[in-house]
């Protein structure tokens, strides 16, 4: 049974689905949750609090689908295709995670800024993960750390550095097709296999 917490978030989400997040109430999203506007704000202090929650658990979720993409049992080259498609599907079909990949956010969206005033300890605990949320290059990184620490033990001898730069490449890659699609529908997996391919021996074999 999911906590007040995820109720009220999954009720956010799915009102953003058909309103602008300036038209979104408070007292709706509370109702949508089956809880009291006390409760909704008790868990995230105001509607900043509430986008900032919702905006990092999008990225959240975009970050478990990349380590699901890593722990398969396949070649690393044929992986970071996978990521690299992982990250085009989110980025089409989440509005939130495109926004957090590619820094445009549109008026319709929630734009969570840093928390600013009061120091991070004197931040309740279950809200101190919802200060802040990850641009683009922190992202991107984030996925490049992640594949570097599976792969790393899996290409000896590779080094680090150019080992890091092709893990990055893959993310990269996958924003490409969001920004600019493939002409023809499914033609990025193809696209993606041979430019990953294509990177460097040592990086790959």
């Amino acid at each position: 049974m999911p906590t007040a917490r995820e109720s009220l978030l999954d009720a956010a989400l799915s009102a953003l689905a058909g309103l602008p997040w300036p038209a979104v109430r408070m007292v709706d999203v509370a109702a949508v949750a089956g809880v009291s506007r006390q409760t909704l704000y008790n868990e995230f202090g105001s509607k900043e609090g509430l986008a900032r929650a919702l905006v990092r658990r999008e990225a959240d979720v975009y970050l478990r689908g990349v380590d699901r993409a890593l722990a398969l049992r396949s070649a690393p080259a044929e992986r970071l295709v996978d990521v690299a498609e992982w990250t085009l599907g989110a980025a089409r079909s989440s509005a939130l995670v495109r926004a957090l990949l590619t820094g445009a956010w549109s008026a319709r969206l929630p734009a969570p800024s840093v928390r600013t005033g009061a120091p991070v300890s004197a931040v309740p605990a279950q809200r101190r993960a919802d200060a802040g949320v990850p641009g683009p290059a922190e992202l991107v990184a984030a996925v490049r750390d992640r594949a570097l620490a599976v792969l790393e033990h899996e290409v000896p001898g590779a080094d680090p550095v150019e080992l890091g730069r092709y893990c990055e490449t893959a993310v990269r890659l996958g924003l490409s097709f969001v920004v600019a699609p493939a002409a023809r529908a499914g033609g990025h997996t193809g696209q993606l296999r041979a430019m990953l391919a294509g990177l460097p021996v040592r990086a790959t074999r």
